[in-house]
């Protein structure tokens, strides 16, 4: 009976064996490719061979163990000496070619830097610093220099910047022949010149903007030693510890390696202070006024002259300096003048020519302003219109800092401004009384004014302003103003000395400026008696850097290639400091104890180094076979 059953059910449990079979391939889902790679590719074979001498042909062909790619190849492969002609780099499959264009010269190694552009094809893993070099001669020269290109003004590395060597050491090698040797700085500033031939050089750096490797344009970045470079090399040794884990040595081995030398260079990047005169597009963002621009300070004001429109007046414009001397506004005072909507007007002013030699440029501008159409406004016919009047802004807050100004702000040019329309007074117990102030206008913006005085700790001010006492071009006047404002007191300040140590002679003129969170200075003074003071600081985190000010004008001055004049010299202290309120802070800072690249607080550095991140791992399931539904279909593309 049993076997009956058995025999007639035989179908039904082939059938269920069948879908388990089905429905079990239906959950397994593809292997996840076993561990992941994390090597990089493998140099396997090259054309020519690595450091091939008596080599002639133009290509090289390198080989990898797996598929690659290359990362940018025109900036990041660097080909020395450098080719005037730019070289084809390509990848296909495991294979990178390049193609010299230029003519190969006699007796000279040649290195192509591929830097970090060379990666595998899946996981992106870099091949770190791989360079390869052969010769045309009988040998290949070996020795290297390295060191660090940092920006002059504020320590900031400088990365992409061209770093040449010229074995003609006259001062015009550099402005008239490329260079025989480069290479290029990192993230970091560092770079490293390879296959050098002993001998004696200079050393440069230059932002090449037209890639010629000379330093013929004005407005390209430039550094340069003082001392000359002299190759050279030495077998040594270092200590190398393996590590079982974080907390356990495994072994410490004695690694021999060749040091080659110098391998501190130290360069600071500058531009000299020069700028080509030039006129920027005109600006009319209101109908009373115009302004032109310029690159750079003028010493002379441009006054324009009417071509689409026929002034009443000669005196149609009232011209006021703006930004420093780099603008100049023209505020329109014939109302049939600014009512146009496009002003065509013939300039003349200095212009740089391809020599660089200022020379009178007569232009044709146009200032056009876009109108909008103005709100219609329902009002009475006995209703008055509204008076407009000057606009007045005083900043005074309620609560002042003793090292504070009053500014004030007008909306368009007064006329005949004086110390009399203000009124200062100060309150003592409970009466105002008359106090003086000094009154002066803003140098950097023609509709401003400061007002000053030598306030105290937690004095109280009020200052004001009649009706109708300031008048504008156009005939407005003045609302009446009244503002009241007070000094903190004393205990909401910190004070902060600094003890500087280091400086080259006792008679070494420095000053130190006082940084915030952004690397912008707040505060500056003197460095005397070996250190410097810093009353009434707001309660917040400071940076410090020290300027040596070699022509003692108080201020940061760029370099010089024709004088041979290095900018001054920048240092920063890497400290970070607190200062609190009602805190006297002293310190000391020894500006010798960080080495060049060491200096810069990261905190306030822009130019941080990138960090190289892993794929993340999963160790759990590496090499395992893993169940996928979230499709909602199998690997065979069967429903379940």
């Amino acid at each position: 009976m049993k076997i009956q059953y058995i025999k007639k059910n035989i179908p039904v449990f082939i059938g269920l064996c069948t879908v388990f079979l089905i429905y079990s391939c239906a959950n397994v889902g593809t292997p996840n490719g076993g561990p992941y790679d994390e090597d990089p590719p493998k140099f396997i074979s090259s054309t020519p061979t690595p450091n091939q001498v008596n080599y002639k042909g133009k290509k090289v062909e390198i080989l990898f163990d797996e598929l690659i790619q290359l990362d940018k190849p025109s900036e990041n492969v660097i080909v020395t000496p450098p080719q005037l002609q730019m070289p084809v780099v390509r990848a296909a499959g495991k294979k990178v070619t390049v193609e010299l264009k230029d003519t190969l010269k006699d007796n000279t190694t040649y290195t192509v830097d591929f830097t970090n552009s060379i990666a595998d094809n899946n996981e992106k893993n870099v091949f770190e610093n791989f360079t390869f070099a052969f010769s045309t001669g009988d040998v290949i020269d070996s020795l290297e220099v390295s060191g660090y290109l940092l920006n002059a003004e504020n320590l900031e590395p400088m990365q992409g910047i061209t770093i040449g060597l010229h074995n003609n050491l006259e001062d015009t090698a550099f402005t008239k022949e490329p260079f025989i040797r480069t290479s290029r700085t990192n993230e970091k500033g560092k770079f490293v010149i390879r296959n050098i031939a002993p001998g004696t050089y200079r050393i440069f750096a230059l932002n090449d903007v037209n890639r010629d490797y000379k330093f013929d344009q004005a407005g390209e970045d430039i550094a340069f030693c003082d001392s000359l470079i002299i190759p050279t090399f030495e077998f040594t040794s270092r200590q190398d510890t393996l590590w079982k884990d974080t907390l356990t040595i495994d072994t410490i081995k004695t690694v021999h390696y060749t040091r080659f030398m110098p391998d501190d260079i130290e360069l600071r990047l500058f531009k000299e202070d020069f700028k080509r005169q030039y006129i920027l597009r005109p600006e009319r963002q209101q109908e009373n006024m115009f302004t032109l621009r310029f690159n750079a300070e003028l010493d002379t004001m441009p006054h324009p002259i009417p071509l689409n429109f026929t002034p009443a007046q000669d005196d149609w414009y009232f011209p006021q300096w703006a930004e420093e001397d780099k603008a100049v506004n023209y505020w329109l005072t014939d109302p049939e003048v600014w009512q146009q909507d496009t002003l065509k007007i013939e300039v003349t002013y200095p212009k740089s020519d391809s020599l660089n030699v200022l020379q009178p440029q007569t232009d044709t501008l146009t200032a056009a302003i876009r109108r909008m159409p103005e709100p219609k406004k329902k009002k009475k016919n006995d209703e008055p219109e509204p008076i407009v009047f000057l606009g007045m802004t005083i900043d005074a807050s309620g609560s002042m800092d003793i090292s504070d100004t009053v500014s004030i702000l007008f909306s368009e040019p007064v006329l005949d401004v004086n110390k009399e329309w203000f009124s200062l007074s100060q309150k003592v117990d409970t009466v105002w009384i008359p106090a003086e102030f000094e009154f002066f206008p803003d140098s950097t913006n023609s509709l401003g004014y400061f007002i000053n005085r030598k306030w105290n700790y937690g004095e109280e001010f009020r200052l004001e302003v009649d009706s109708a006492a300031i008048f504008s071009i156009y005939g407005k006047w003045n609302d009446p103003k009244s503002q009241t404002f007070k000094i903190k007191n004393e205990d909401e300040y910190g004070h902060f000395y600094l003890n500087i140590n280091g400086l080259p002679t006792d008679s070494t003129v420095a000053f130190v400026e006082l940084l915030n969170s952004s690397d912008v200075p707040l505060r500056k003074g003197w460095v005397e008696k070996g250190g410097v003071l810093f009353m009434n600081l707001k309660p917040d985190k400071y940076y410090v850097r020290l300027v040596i000010d070699e022509n003692e004008n108080f201020k940061w001055d760029t370099g010089n290639y024709a004088e041979k004049r290095q900018p001054e010299k920048v240092i920063y202290c890497p400290s970070m400091f607190n200062i609190m309120k009602n805190w006297e802070v002293e310190e000391s800072w020894d500006i010798n104890a960080a080495t060049f690249t060491k200096q810069k607080p990261l905190d306030i550095t822009k130019n941080k180094p990138k960090e190289v991140t892993k794929q993340k791992r999963d160790h759990r399931n590496e090499g395992r076979q893993t169940k996928s539904r979230s499709s909602g279909s199998s690997g065979t593309g069967m429903p379940f």
